[in-house]
């Protein structure tokens, strides 16, 4: 009786969050950093709190589908960091990597699928399947006339893309035989702009992260500069769509300066 009565009341809640944004200022790109995926399994009472990226991985299916729903054009995803790959146990990595390809780049390549995917981030340090089943992804999608845009940040570290972007830049222009200096008087933000790994993708709008950690972790520090944040306390699996609404509802009403 109290789940149905519960239920009943977070379905009224999230029908008047909808009908709030109906109309409204929405963000074009929304980013997320889904976070708190073994801490989750760990408060749901999991003996092994890897089985949270299991569930994690399921639950973007669903947010996906929640930003299809209102028509958000673009939605970039943290799945790891360089760090994650190289750093964590090899068991929780290749848990993580099996959850990867199994739900998010096999559902991806399904015909029926909104979602046209880009890549983000260093593929090399993955391991050879993952990275084969996210480039299928990418390949099989490019061209599929998909109305919506997913970027997949793996293998993925803000500052090393800013440098592998200045990197290839000077590399570009040495060739053309350009000395330091006559690069140094031209360089631009949007030289450096066009050799990130989402050369000629929107910036994100919105930033979301989950877990209630309340920091970027080297997440988009070029092209979110003049993002809106929003941090969430529950962890990622628990992400609830009246969660969602409200971060949207918080965007709405912030006035976006653009560093101004």
């Amino acid at each position: 009786m109290f789940e149905s009565v519960r239920g009943a009341v977070y379905g009224l809640y999230a029908r008047r969050l909808s009908r709030r944004l109906a109309g409204g200022r929405l963000p074009r790109h929304v980013a997320m950093v889904m976070d708190g995926n073994r801490r989750w399994a760990r408060q749901m009472g999991f003996d092994d709190p890897r089985v949270g990226h299991r569930y994690g991985a399921e639950h973007l299916d669903e947010v996906l589908g929640w930003c299809a729903e209102l028509g958000i054009q673009h939605v970039t995803v943290f799945v790891a960091s360089v760090d994650n790959v190289r750093k964590r146990d090899a068991g929780e990595v290749g848990n993580l990597m099996r959850m990867i390809e199994e739900v998010v780049a096999e559902r991806l390549r399904r015909p029926a699928s909104p979602w046209r995917v880009h890549l983000a981030g260093r593929l090399d340090v993955l391991p050879d399947s993952t990275r084969h089943a996210l480039k299928l992804a990418e390949e099989s999608t490019r061209d599929s006339g998909a109305p919506f845009g997913l970027t997949i940040a793996i293998g993925y570290d803000g500052r090393e893309e800013i440098v592998a972007a200045v990197r290839a830049l000077l590399e570009q222009e040495a060739l053309a035989g350009r000395t330091v200096d006559d690069i140094a008087q031209t360089l631009s933000v949007e030289q450096i702009a066009q050799r990130l790994y989402t050369g000629g993708l929107p910036d994100p709008d919105l930033v979301i992260r989950t877990s209630g950690e309340h920091r970027m972790s080297g997440f988009l520090l070029w092209q979110a500069a003049y993002s809106e944040l929003y941090f969430c306390d529950v962890y990622w699996p628990g992400f609830r769509k009246v969660d969602f609404l409200r971060a949207l509802r918080s965007y709405a009403a912030r006035h976006r300066r653009f560093g101004g």
